[in-house]
């Protein structure tokens, strides 16, 4: 979708960054679901998966 790669920094809390991971999941069980790509949904899972662990 975009080539152009820019880190972005934010902070959120334990609690946010749940939701952000629930939600994220959610998109791609809808992308599943209609037969579509998720990997790139699956990367940003991925990244707030480890994060959240941290």
């Amino acid at each position: 979708m975009f080539n152009r790669k820019k880190k972005i920094k934010i902070k959120i809390d334990g609690l946010e960054c749940n939701l952000l991971i629930n939600g994220m999941n959610e998109f791609r069980n809808m992308l599943l679901a209609e037969g579509l790509p998720t990997e790139d949904v699956d990367e940003l899972l991925l990244k707030l998966i480890d994060i959240y662990e941290k």
